[in-house]
């Protein structure tokens, strides 16, 4: 018998994700020591998490035994406090990914249809064809979100999710206060619009503005994010959402009950609280930013204007590149599956792990030709 078989057909349909190839995975493949390999391929804070938020870890290892809150009150409150929400407002996740899979489970069923880019995060269209729903992907401008574009799909095809990355993973493009505000303006209100900000820490002050004080105006919008990048804990899976009560409650109800254990929670909090940590973080990732793209352009390579804390770049041969890279012991992510098969997307690391890049990248480049 062909188990295959008993799942719906439009699961069966699914390419499940590609994470990034992990160190000791490679090392295997390649003989190679994991002392001496560089990942920069999941977009990783190359400074480690929090020294508080290991601290909180140690501390809550001693009640492991026992299940986490599975209301996550203190990281609730935590949150509420920081950005002056209910309790309510708040539904924790098994990271970020968690709550998109939540609004999809909660809000779309077979016979829906959810609106995404082109080059947008790839688990907006795993999510929605995962519960039976279809997906509507518009054309990219300029590799970034058309909201123009998103907003005519969404009422002509009678959608009740859109799904918009801010910046956006893989390409790093970022959509302004004045052109978001415009967007949700003119979307109908019983449509969800799910404002993914995983990489928001990563903002220059110029380009922040207050997405959650949108929800006052704004009841549709479910503003998603992480403590996997900026806060250095994408080991312990903790993300959250911001919303109406009301969505939020529905959340809740597809929420598994012990979703984010009790380490994660802990360490959370304590992240939450080291601002210092935060901002050494957006420091490196500023100054990181200018040497990889510095770099990429001494090798005459175009590369896309990146708010994230990776860039993505374009070159001949990209999965031979890819391959090569590998050989020299660095990771990087091919991005081909975002139907950007000449590009190459590689995280910021420590200015010690961007050159090994840059200097691996020449030397596979050389090779090529």
């Amino acid at each position: 018998m062909n188990y295959t078989e008993l799942a719906p057909s439009y699961i069966r349909a699914i390419a499940p994700y590609q994470p990034g190839k992990p160190i000791p995975e490679l090392a295997r493949e390649f003989g190679l020591d994991p002392a001496t390999i560089v990942k920069l391929a999941s977009n990783e804070n190359p400074l480690g998490a929090s020294p508080r938020a290991i601290a909180a870890m140690h501390e809550a290892i001693a009640s492991i035994a026992l299940y986490p809150d599975g209301n996550g009150f203190d990281l609730k409150s935590a949150l509420s406090q920081r950005y002056a929400v209910e309790l309510t407002n708040v539904v924790l996740g098994n990271g970020s990914n968690d709550i998109l899979e939540l609004i999809a489970h909660a809000f779309l069923a077979p016979g829906d249809k959810a609106v995404f880019s082109d080059h947008a995060f790839a688990v907006y269209p795993l999510a929605t064809q995962a519960v039976g729903a279809t997906g509507i992907s518009t054309k990219a401008k300029n590799y970034g979100h058309d909201l123009q574009a998103m907003l005519a799909a969404a009422i002509e095809h009678r959608s009740k999710v859109v799904f918009i990355a801010n910046p956006n993973n893989p390409t790093g493009t970022y959509i302004g206060e004045v052109e978001m505000l415009a967007f949700l303006r003119a979307l109908p209100k019983d449509i969800l619009v799910v404002l993914d900000e995983a990489y928001n820490e990563y903002l220059p002050e110029e380009y922040r503005y207050d997405s959650v004080g949108y929800l006052k105006d704004f009841p549709n919008l479910i503003i998603s994010r992480t403590f996997s990048k900026a806060y250095g804990l994408a080991g312990l899976r903790v993300g959250y959402a911001i919303a109406h009560e009301q969505v939020a409650d529905m959340l809740n109800r597809v929420r598994q009950p012990f979703n984010v254990n009790s380490v994660a929670q802990a360490a959370a909090v304590a992240a939450l609280q080291d601002k210092e940590f935060v901002r050494q973080t957006f420091l490196l990732n500023q100054s990181g930013m200018a040497q990889v793209t510095n770099g990429l352009r001494k090798l005459g390579l175009l590369h896309i204007p990146s708010l994230g804390n990776f860039v993505s770049f374009k070159v001949a041969g990209a999965g031979d590149i890819f391959r090569r890279l590998l050989q020299l012991g660095v990771i990087v992510r091919p991005v081909a599956n975002y139907a950007m098969p000449d590009f190459l997307r590689v995280s910021i690391g420590t200015e010690q792990e961007n050159a090994r890049f840059l200097s691996a990248l020449e030397q596979a480049i050389g090779e090529s030709k």
